[in-house]
């Protein structure tokens, strides 16, 4: 039996409303491990059953595959809120370089980065066709930033900011998507975007959560004061707060470890699981609209489900900052 539909907030000033806890598709398109069509259909289901109704998706995860199983499993089903990147386009390739980039069962192409304009609209289109739809409700200009390009950086951003931008204009204007953003894991390109466009949108993976608040000194307050939204992904940081050793997609160091530990034993005191709290936390800010969890099988998807609805006492954040473990500007 499906369960209520999540609470939802609306993305920037857009008709675009999101769950306030939404599905991440990396892991369905096998990131770090391969997963059959039939998990990952029940995966998609599990969330759905669980009054999920965000889910996003990109053509790097799998190099398509992720794309070729969330189209398919969302199609009828109303209320449905999509989103897919763009600023990659997948070449067909008969030896894709897959393993080396986490992911060892991609299809076969090889992704080619570009945030031009025609490179843009194209990989849209790409995208509705192995999606089997019309539309997405979310665009997103997909890893631009110097964590990623390093020296090619500037090339890329201002192919971001000319062309790139003016197709997501040109889409939303056209009402094939509702609403257009950035999806990155850092902050600064962010903050060098919002000097171009009024962006509906962010999704910031790994940088605001429990173990890591620097999004506090300047992108959150000036997202609150622009209207943009933010979606906050790797509230788990890659799986450190879940009990994993992985952060950043990488091994996590010894003083990150160290704070989970800490931070572990402080919600333990309240009665509170670490992941139930991971989730919950990010909303607490009002420029925060949705938190993103990946997950592989129906099983985890329920347990998200259960630490995302769990009770969590108001007095354990003002512990969190006591202890030192938590920036006092998230509690204001």
């Amino acid at each position: 039996m499906s369960s209520a539909r999540l609470a939802t907030a609306r993305l920037g000033r857009t008709d675009v409303e999101v769950t306030t806890l939404g599905l991440g598709t990396a892991p369905l398109g096998g990131l770090f491990e391969a997963v059959r069509d039939e998990d990952a259909a029940a995966v998609l289901d599990a969330a759905w059953e669980g009054g999920v109704r965000f889910f996003d998706t990109a053509p790097w995860y799998g190099f398509g595959r992720a794309e070729t199983r969330v189209g398919p499993a969302l199609q009828g089903r109303a209320g449905c809120s999509l989103s897919t990147k763009v600023g990659r386009l997948l070449e067909p390739s008969d030896h894709p370089p897959g393993p080396e980039n986490g992911w060892p069962d991609p299809l076969p192409f090889a992704p080619v980065h570009d945030y031009g304009r025609e490179g843009v609209l194209r990989s849209f289109e790409e995208s509705l066709e192995r999606m089997g739809l019309e539309r997405v409700d979310t665009l997103f200009l997909h890893d631009i930033g110097r964590m990623t390009h390093g020296g090619e950086h500037d090339q890329h951003f201002a192919d971001a900011m000319g062309g790139g931008l003016v197709a997501l204009q040109e889409l939303k204007a056209a009402g094939r998507i509702g609403a257009i953003g950035i999806g990155v894991n850092e902050t600064e390109v962010l903050l060098a975007a919002m000097d171009h466009a009024d962006w509906d949108v962010f999704l910031l993976a790994g940088r605001y959560t429990l173990l890591e608040q620097g999004a506090l000194d300047e992108l959150l307050p000036r997202c609150e004061r622009a209207g943009t939204s933010v979606v906050i992904g790797g509230a788990y940081n890659s799986g450190l707060l879940a009990g994993g050793r992985t952060w950043n997609y990488a091994q996590a160091p010894t003083e990150l470890i160290e704070r989970r530990d800490r931070l572990a034993r402080v919600v333990r005191e309240f009665d509170v699981a670490l992941e139930a709290a991971a989730l919950q936390f990010p909303l607490a800010h009002p420029a925060v609209a949705s938190v993103l969890v990946g997950c592989r099988t129906p099983e985890e998807v329920r347990a998200n489900l259960v630490h995302f609805a769990a009770p969590v006492p108001a007095e354990l954040w003002p512990r969190l900052v006591a202890d030192g473990l938590l920036d006092e500007r998230a509690l204001a």
